[in-house]
């Protein structure tokens, strides 16, 4: 599923307008990266949870050159599923 058809399910399922539903799913989307934006975590209870790792500069190699390269310190978001979304990715928990 992507954006624009949670958008289309949103907005058929609860009879609001396609303006409306994107509104909804924009801010939800845009409340999230914001907080991870700013270091914080998002947790989603039963689902999943967000957080940023921070890596520290380490030497690297241009794969093409086979040049060491320093990389930067950078800051990656991940995703964390929850219990009951692993149970039921995996069909223990059907319903």
């Amino acid at each position: 599923m992507n954006k624009l058809e949670l958008i289309a399910l949103l907005a058929e399922q609860e009879g609001i307008s396609k303006t409306e539903s994107r509104r909804i799913v924009d801010l939800f989307f845009d409340t999230m990266s914001d907080a991870l934006a700013k270091g914080g975590r998002v947790e989603i209870r039963g689902l999943c949870s967000f957080f940023v790792k921070k890596y520290k500069s380490y030497a690297g190699r241009n794969p093409k050159t086979g040049e060491i390269v320093t990389v930067q310190p950078k800051r990656l978001p991940f995703f964390k599923p929850g219990q009951e979304l692993k149970k039921r990715v995996d069909g223990s928990q059907i319903g």
